[in-house]
């Protein structure tokens, strides 16, 4: 029988921490920079003004002192405008003459045949052209911090995506023949979609169709009990769907920025039911919705109530059992903290670990870092400490700027230009359903990981002692997705240098929701799998590409295989819902009540 430690008990200091400096301020005062800092967030939007001073006056400045760089736009600006010119002349002749520059991967604004022809080539062209230079202006200027060049140049890009053509009535063919066709009732019916979205905003409700997609009757609706409750967690064992199940129990941790039933949608895409079908017996936590009482929540509570005390209960329920852990997002780094923290107490109730497009070293965590340095983290911790938690609106507005063509302005030009709505579909109406995130744990979050990398670096402090992933002996599992914006697959794959250990690594199609929500059958799916076992030599993530096995279909089928092998090959009777004796009793049907809390 495995190991258990309990989640509490006491250690001797085997190393000894130094402690953390005192600050040298006073309370009193740095309340007031505190609310000073909390007031003006409300008219910037929770961004911080010194952060954006900063990364401008360092681009600015740097490039007042670069003549080359300077004259090498102005040559490169006239080199455009010849294209453009020479674009014009030919269309003159030829209608059907190519353009002078074609729109990036994955920009599918002027895809639309109506582009092609004038005045709105003209447009279109010469949107791309400036955009294209408006990306040299901003890129490689001599002795600029690369925190700072990013931030600029994503900057300048929301302005540009502003101003597209496309978003504009007149010189957007699409909007221009639907008005002429419909007499501008399209117009009329944009009005009303307006308003109705801007009442519901304003009311606190929902956007239009999510009551189409009510939890607990079209999504998360597979069979199962809350058999664990504790301040921080509803802990839900699902009902058998086999005769006989694997030995091994799937305990499942989610990341508490989301609701849990990402990965139990609807029946035919939910990643618990499939694997409920597979003969897993599967626990999952549900993470309370946070309210201002819950401020001082920190990140090992989140481990503590969470990630240990939901090992305890399923050792309860399944007793004798290793546990296989597969941890989302967030879910994914707090899993292999905790596991990092069982490896070094002796605790060896894991069987596997598997982390879904999570990261372990946020040295480059993507284009989240824009929001995130020491100017912007005084700000939200000021807006947090006044609240006493991180609103749900604000980790959205951050997602929707990452994507902002996706999520803001082809929205725009749908649904109040061209007056159509969208079908509102499970992943949308999931995404809806926000979270708040306590202050302590955020800031904590923030700052530990994120700025200071502390998990990479084995400074992450535990319970008195640092953690270092390279304590971890279980076999990892290790999901990343191609167009992730939130945990980018090549900082998901650092895990290989963290760990020593067997690592399989999947690099999925899709981004960072879709590519896990990935069933068997979904059309044009692909997958990349390769293993790396312990001692063998470490490949760059490009070398990973080129060495690693391209299939098609579901990654989902690989791991159900692979669990299989981490596991023995024993099948028994399902266990009992719950352990009511040991003090697990069923408390409520799935999908429990912290998931409806708003």
């Amino acid at each position: 029988m495995p190991r258990k430690s309990p989640p509490h008990a006491s250690r001797p200091d085997e190393t000894a921490i130094p402690a953390p400096p005192e600050a040298l301020g006073l309370e009193a005062f740095r309340s007031m920079d505190r609310m000073r800092e909390a007031l003006a967030a409300q008219f910037t939007g929770g961004l911080s003004p010194q952060a954006l001073a900063l990364a401008y006056y360092d681009w600015a400045i740097h490039l007042a002192a670069a003549p080359g760089k300077r004259a090498e736009l102005a040559y490169k600006a006239t080199r455009k405008a010849q294209r453009l010119l020479a674009h014009l002349l030919s269309t003159a002749f030829d209608k059907d003459a190519p353009g002078c520059i074609e729109p990036l991967p994955g920009d599918d604004r002027f895809r639309d045949e109506a582009w092609q022809r004038f005045p709105y080539n003209v447009w279109s062209q010469a949107f791309l052209l400036n955009q294209q230079w408006w990306h040299n202006v901003t890129r490689e200027v001599p002795g600029v911090t690369p925190h700072h060049e990013a931030v600029v140049s994503f900057a300048a890009r929301q302005v540009l995506d502003m101003m597209s053509p496309v978003n504009l009535p007149f010189a957007n063919p699409e909007i221009v023949a639907r008005t002429l066709e419909t007499g501008g009732a399209n117009l009329v019916e944009g009005l009303r979609n307006w308003a109705e979205d801007a009442t519901r905003q304003l009311s606190g409700q929902p956007p239009v169709g999510t009551e189409d997609f009510a939890v607990g009757r079209e999504v998360a609706v597979t069979p199962g009990k809350v058999v664990y409750r504790n301040h921080l967690i509803e802990l839900i064992q699902y009902a058998p769907a086999t005769e006989t199940v694997h030995a091994e129990p799937v305990l499942i941790v989610p990341a508490w920025i989301m609701k849990y039933y990402i990965l139990d949608l609807s029946p035919g895409n939910s990643l618990i039911r499939h694997l409920v079908a597979q003969g897993r017996t599967v626990f999952c936590i549900s993470w309370r919705n946070p309210g201002e009482q819950d401020r001082d929540l920190g990140l090992d509570d989140y481990r503590r109530l969470g990630v240990m005390a939901a090992l305890d209960a399923i050792a309860a329920i399944v007793p004798g059992q290793r546990v296989h852990a597969a941890g989302y997002c967030l879910g994914g780094t707090l899993l292999s903290i905790a596991a990092a923290a069982m490896a070094k107490a002796g605790d060896e109730r894991l069987a596997s670990l598997t982390l879904l497009a999570a990261q372990t070293d946020f040295s480059e965590p993507g284009e989240l870092a824009l929001f995130i340095d020491h100017s912007q983290l005084h700000v939200l911790e000021s807006m947090m400490w006044n609240r006493g938690y991180l609103d749900s609106g604000q980790m959205a507005g951050a997602f929707q700027l990452l994507r902002s063509n996706d999520l803001v302005w082809s929205r725009l030009v749908r649904d109040y230009m061209l007056g159509e709505r969208m079908p509102m579909n499970d992943l949308m109406a999931w995404n809806a359903d926000a979270t708040r995130m306590p202050y302590r744990m955020h800031a904590e979050y923030l700052r530990k990981l994120y700025l200071d990398n502390d998990l990479a670096a084995a400074r992450l402090v535990v319970e008195g002692r640092p953690v270092s992933l390279q304590n971890i002996r279980a076999p990892l599992f290790v999901v990343g997705t191609e167009r992730d914006h939130v945990a980018p697959w090549r900082s998901v794959y650092k895990i290989h240098n963290l760990t020593d250990t067997d690592v399989t690594f999947v690099l999925t199609s899709g981004g960072h929701n879709a590519g896990i929500v990935s069933e068997p059958g979904h059309p044009r799916r692909h997958f990349r799998i390769a293993t790396q076992a312990h001692g063998a030599l470490s490949l760059s993530p490009d070398e990973w590409v080129e060495a690693a096995e391209l299939r098609e279909g579901s990654w989902w089928t690989p791991w159900i295989e692979w669990l299989a092998g981490q596991g023995t090959a024993e099948r028994i009777a399902p266990p009992p819902m719950g352990a009511p004796e040991a003090g697990f009793a069923p408390l409520a049907d799935a999908p429990g009540t912290y998931v409806l809390q708003r």
